[in-house]
């Protein structure tokens, strides 16, 4: 098969899933008297990169595979074919959720321990539900508390495609003097808005009530595919 034509399926492909797809899914499009190689399958996305170089969408890579998005320039303009507004985050899921990437595996009696008030049940629910953290095992200490760490769906929703590429923070303090910085990093990522200072005195079970209520499925706001 020719590059060109390779390059067009794939196109086709990846704005018809609606999901990050890996080499191995492309693969699968294919019957197996003209499955591509996998080199071939890695030149023509590279080529269909070139190709949205100068436009509003483009080929990204994370943890999932490959998916074609809208360029995160294009944000101010995408955002107004919703009416509903970005979801909010508290303050304190951004910590919770801060401290699981960055300290992983970590119990929930460790994120505590750092944060110095209790974690609500409805933030790790929430967490979990959006299926940004998940259990990866249990610390061998009495009560074995469960202990989690991020998800490929946590690396697909932030662009990201591994962990190595989250904002560098020289060394993970008491979060209450590095606040200003976690929500700096955070605010750069589409589709996040933090608390102001005035919201911050907030219980964290009243927080996540009010503001995770209306949260939709992952990615719809920053992630927008063609069909």
């Amino acid at each position: 098969m020719e590059t060109a034509q390779l390059k067009l399926i794939l196109e086709a492909i990846l704005l018809a899933a609606g999901r990050p797809l890996n080499i191995d899914q492309l693969l699968a499009m294919f019957d197996l008297h003209e499955q591509p190689e996998r080199g071939a399958i890695r030149e023509a996305i590279a080529l269909l990169k070139e190709d949205y170089d100068e436009r509003g969408i483009n080929v990204a890579e994370v943890a999932g595979g490959y998916r074609i998005q809208v360029r995160d320039t294009m944000q101010p303009w995408i955002a107004k074919l919703w009416e509903e507004k970005p979801a909010r985050y508290s303050r304190a899921l951004l910590e919770t959720l801060s401290l699981i990437a960055y300290r992983q595996p970590i119990t929930r009696g460790e994120i505590e321990e750092v944060r110095g008030v209790t974690v609500s049940s409805s933030i790790m629910k929430t967490l979990l539900e959006r299926e940004w953290v998940h259990v990866v095992g249990h610390r061998d200490v009495p009560g074995r508390p469960a202990m989690y760490g991020t998800t490929k769906q946590f690396l697909n929703y932030f662009s990201l495609k591994s962990l190595n590429e989250l904002p560098s923070l020289a060394e993970l303090r008491d979060l209450a003097a590095i606040g200003k910085d976690l929500q700096l990093d955070l605010n750069d990522i589409p589709g996040i808005v933090t608390e102001s200072a005035n919201d911050q005195a907030e219980t964290e079970d009243e927080t996540v009530t009010e503001e995770l209520s209306s949260v939709e499925s992952s990615n719809d706001d920053n992630v927008a595919t063609l069909h």
